[in-house]
């Protein structure tokens, strides 16, 4: 009992020093339980979206293999005991016209609304549902491009081609239907989808069951009435099913925010072991006279431990408090915003708030290990004034050997991964860069004061007598020097390397996307082939450089296949896939399948004596050119397997010297007269996938950054300790006359040279870490741009403020001691 109020009254002595080192574990536990719930609420909206698109019905019937529901299925349902009513869901593809008549750039999907109230699984935003011949929904979205809103009449395009008026009486959410995410919807009548959709299927049948009967009964009853070309599952049995993919993307999301949080704990527990280390320093007298007094090894080591087991329970029980309270915040803020079919709730349950508190009680009881195991060697030699003891010869070579291992070993896995292949190449680059920067780590009680010296040469002709004696301070501390500012290269080091990779990743995927498409543009109709009013109307613009592709279904072993056949010569010559498609010959096609060998023989049924030999490899050009096709071989061989093949899709680029606003104008103008054409442009894909990397980068900055805070606050608890330790050497510069001011100055310069050192050293290393993380993603398609140099700037500048915010309370502080009491200082 002696043993553990000692443990309380000097943990309570050394409170004020150790209450910034609790900080950085309570943010870090905090973090925690905010990252996880957060991702927790993440997947749960997918679940809830999931949920809103299969509907309210009691049973879903699908057809199996994905083909379509057979129209009597709904009559035979309706003959099922127990089932009250039945809703089947049509979907087409149709068009959507602007004021001026223009169709939009997307086919749109038709959808039909159920006639039972009970069975409408679409969410209604505005409006109302409709009723009568000619009423109709739009989503929200394409309602507000074509500026209509309920009670205007829009214009649709029709099934057999012309247009029609139609009155828009509601609007449609589109988060209620992600599958129809990125197309327009109108939503009709059940019995109008044919009139405004081609290519109608039923794709599900809802089935609202009499209230006391049992779901899963029901759904047997049904699967065994309907037969095996279908299934039939409850609504939470389907709603499963629909959020299996969403689970995936969840472990994607929770990995994702997990690394980010164990980087902002690994910097935490560099923060903690620190701290211990500097004030156990200071108290090495101390702790020799306890040993002089009869405390063994072993009990010392116990103090410490206990003092470090009471630190992180009070400091997780704080961050677990705090991470409880900003996810209650963060709630009630989520439930004033319109989230759609999400209701979200950030909070976390009772295991994420013990387990992160425990995470936070361990981190740190592993953090003061080390340094309890230093302070347990302090021989009692010390308490009389002896030398302090330092690590043997042989242990520093060993620690120097093992330290250069790991650089060696790193830097080698880092040039495997620069000139690999994919996918081994990112692995090497991700251990070499761990295994070099651990290596790094190691030697920065050596590094950073040298960094500190190169650095410190315009502080010392800028800063006077508080530079020098700044820069003196941090090179003849080598070892507080490296340990504090270990913590900020380690956030720095990630930071750099996560926006370097993005950004060059970004660079050199993004204009794949548009420059390896077959034209700048393509030309296709909603439905059926291209009318050959509109490839002229395209080929006599001036400006544009036009490209037909032919295709047609053509039985093929048994198997009906789409089959495309294209003019490789006119296409984009850095197209994937082109070299091979110019030096295809006739009566051979290239697969967009995984194929055997070159011998593979399909023969086309219909047409005796016609092959087709598949050339071996996959190839992603069939289906690039023409959606849904499988196979690709010359016009000749086309014409040989499918005569009069129709034009189905026109590729479209401008030509020399016309740039792209010209180009878009001169389709306009060519297609005036065909509403039913929809024109895709690869250059906008192309910036729709820079946005969505450039939003990863920017919460990858605000993650990391948050690493950086916590590692402020370990160089703030260094520097306050680090006053206790030089209150005599503070005293006697200001007996020999230096002012409140230049001392503050000093401590400043301590913090600015300290975080500079290990901003400018963190952004070398993340840089080249980066570039070679980049460079094993895109060595196959080439390495371009570099890295976002007003980003890393913003890296340094955060850095560099966060070393002067941390150096505040110090020097304030400092500024409030006086002469009498630092000397008397012990």
């Amino acid at each position: 009992m002696t043993t553990y109020r000692y443990t309380v009254a000097e943990l309570r002595g050394q409170l004020r020093q150790l209450v910034l080192t609790g900080a950085a574990i309570a943010l870090g536990v905090a973090f925690l339980i905010a990252s996880v719930s957060g991702s927790g609420a993440l997947v749960d909206s997918f679940s809830q979206t999931a949920a809103a698109e299969v509907g309210p019905g009691d049973v879903q019937v699908t057809p199996v293999a994905k083909r379509a529901l057979e129209t009597e299925t709904a009559a035979r349902a309706r003959q099922v005991t127990g089932v009250a009513g039945v809703a089947l869901r049509l979907t087409g593809r149709g068009g959507v016209l602007t004021a001026d008549g223009r169709p939009l750039g997307d086919a749109a999907v038709v959808s039909s609304v159920a006639a039972d109230p009970a069975l409408r699984w679409q969410l209604l935003k505005d409006g109302r549902w409709p009723s009568a011949p000619g009423e109709v929904l739009l989503d929200a979205d394409t309602a507000r491009r074509i500026a209509a809103a309920p009670g205007a009449d829009i214009r649709l395009v029709r099934a057999d081609g012309g247009t029609a008026t139609a009155h828009l009486v509601g609007t449609l959410d589109g988060r209620g239907a992600p599958s129809f995410a990125g197309h327009p919807v109108i939503g009709v009548p059940d019995g109008a989808v044919r009139q405004y959709g081609t290519g109608v299927t039923a794709t599900q049948l809802d089935v609202r069951l009499l209230p006391d009967a049992s779901r899963a009964r029901g759904a047997q009853t049904l699967r065994a009435a309907l037969g095996p070309t279908v299934e039939t599952r409850t609504r939470d049995a389907s709603v499963t099913e629909a959020t299996r993919q969403s689970k995936t993307l969840y472990g994607v999301v929770l990995i994702a925010a997990l690394s980010f949080v164990l980087i902002a704990l690994a910097v935490a527990r560099m923060v903690v072991s620190n701290t211990f280390s500097v004030v156990l320093g200071q108290r090495t007298q101390q702790l020799a006279l306890l040993r002089c007094v009869g405390a063994d090894r072993a009990q010392i080591h116990r103090l410490i431990r206990r003092q470090g087991l009471l630190l992180g329970v009070g400091a997780s029980a704080a961050g677990a408090l705090l991470g409880t309270g900003l996810c209650a915040a963060g709630t009630a803020l989520a439930r004033t915003a319109d989230l759609g079919p999400v209701h979200l709730s950030l909070l976390p349950s009772p295991v994420v708030v013990v387990l992160a508190g425990l995470f936070g009680v361990l981190l740190t009881l592993l953090a003061v290990r080390g340094p309890a195991k230093a302070a347990s060697a302090v021989p009692p030699l010390a308490a009389l004034g002896g030398a302090r003891t330092v690590g043997d010869g042989p242990a520093r070579l060993r620690a120097a050997a093992w330290s250069a291992a790991l650089l060696l070993a790193g830097v080698a896995l880092l040039a495997f991964g620069a000139l690999g292949a994919p996918p081994l190449s990112l692995l090497a680059v991700t251990l070499g860069a761990i295994s070099s920067f651990f290596g790094v780590l190691r030697l920065s009680h050596r590094l950073l004061p040298a960094v500190v010296a190169a650095l410190g040469a315009p502080a010392r002709r800028l800063g006077g007598t508080a530079g020098r004696l700044a820069t003196q301070q941090l090179r003849l501390n080598p070892a507080r020097t490296g340990a504090t500012g270990s913590a900020l290269l380690l956030g720095v080091t990630v930071l750099v390397s996560a926006v370097t990779a993005l950004s060059i990743t970004s660079n050199s995927l993004v204009p794949l996307v548009s420059a390896r498409q077959p034209a700048v543009f393509s030309a296709a109709p909603t439905g059926g082939p291209l009318p050959a009013g509109a490839l002229s109307a395209l080929g006599a613009q001036r400006g544009l450089v036009v490209t037909p592709v032919r295709s047609a279904t053509v039985e093929i072993d048994g198997h009906g296949t789409l089959v495309a056949a294209v003019d490789p010569a006119r296409l984009n010559t850095r197209t994937d896939g082109i070299d091979r498609a110019r030096t295809l010959a006739d009566g051979t096609a290239l697969s967009g399948l995984d194929n055997a060998g070159v011998h593979q023989v399909a023969k086309a049924a219909g047409r005796p004596g016609t092959t087709l030999r598949i050339e071996p490899g996959r190839s992603s050009l069939p289906f690039t050119l023409q959606s849904g096709a499988f196979l690709l071989v010359t016009p000749a061989t086309l014409d040989r397997l499918a005569p009069g093949a129709a034009v189905t899709t026109a590729w479209i680029s401008p030509s020399p010297g016309t740039d792209h606003p010209t180009a878009r104008r001169a389709m306009d103008r060519a297609l005036a007269d065909h509403p039913d054409v929809r024109v895709t442009d690869t250059e906008a894909q192309a910036q729709g996938l820079r946005s969505l990397l450039d939003r990863m980068m920017l919460i990858t900055m605000a993650l990391l950054g948050f690493s950086v805070a916590i590692a402020g606050l370990g160089v703030a608890a260094t520097l306050m300790l680090s006053i206790t330790e030089r209150a005599r050497e503070i005293g006697m510069l200001r007996a020999i006359g230096m002012s409140r001011g230049q001392l503050r100055r000093m401590l400043t310069m301590e913090a600015l040279l300290l975080s500079l050192a290990a901003a400018v050293t963190g952004t070398a290393l993340g840089l080249g870490y980066g570039w070679t993380a980049a460079r094993s993603v895109t060595s196959t398609v080439g390495t371009t741009g570099g890295p976002p140099v007003l980003l890393v700037l913003a890296a340094l500048a955060l850095t560099v403020l966060t070393g002067l915010a941390a150096a505040v309370l110090p020097a304030r502080r400092v500024g409030r001691m006086t002469v009498i009491t630092a000397l008397r200082t012990t």
